[in-house]
């Protein structure tokens, strides 16, 4: 059985007519997969511009409903306890633990000629990324990711740019996470060689 695969359209001409102003249409064809290495299930890793700084190994989540720093990016930027503002709210890391965060700060990302400003949460714990942007980032930046194609578009000065993963490095964070991953005891009928 064959499947056709459509590109992905968000058409935000409406909106933009409304304000006197086109907006390029942000899709994904077969073609931005050319680079790529497919078929994979990578995670989509970049690197994006933080107050003034490239830093890499920042996890796009569009799942996520807070952007997320960890201590890395912390130290990185010389931030002190006294730039967080107080935050008392607590988040559920991947494995489902309850991560109290140090608090939140307000951080600009570039992208290309844009600048965007996003509240970052901190968190004291160990992530192979340095940070994670969320949906806040790529609404703020009217942006699209597409994890099959490794890229987020966005509109800017009348055309489409975008921010292309890097695999290689999603798939070292990949192998850090799992070789910090506690080891699993064997089960019963592994230890009896069934």
């Amino acid at each position: 059985m064959s499947v056709a695969r459509l590109p992905v359209e968000v058409d935000d001409r409406e909106s933009k007519r409304a304000k006197g102003m086109a907006s390029p249409i942000l899709r994904f064809s077969d073609e931005d997969k050319v680079g790529t290495i497919q078929p994979h299930d990578d995670a989509l890793v970049i690197t994006l511009r933080i107050r003034g700084y490239n830093v890499k190994r920042v996890l796009v989540d569009q799942g996520s409903a807070v952007e997320v720093m960890y201590p890395d990016l912390y130290k990185g930027l010389k931030l002190r306890p006294e730039d967080l503002t107080a935050y008392d709210s607590p988040l559920v890391s991947f494995e489902g633990k309850i991560v109290i965060s140090k608090g939140p700060i307000r951080l600009p990302i570039q992208t290309g000629s844009d600048i965007v400003e996003v509240d970052f949460i901190m968190v004291d714990t160990y992530s192979p990324y340095t940070a994670i942007v969320a949906r806040l980032w790529l609404h703020a930046l009217g942006a699209v990711s597409s994890i099959l194609h490794q890229r987020v578009k966005y509109p800017s000065e009348g055309q489409v740019k975008e921010v292309i993963g890097d695999q290689a490095m999603a798939r070292q964070c990949m192998v850090s996470a799992i070789s910090r991953r506690p080891s699993i005891e064997p089960s019963t009928s592994t230890e009896n060689g069934l």
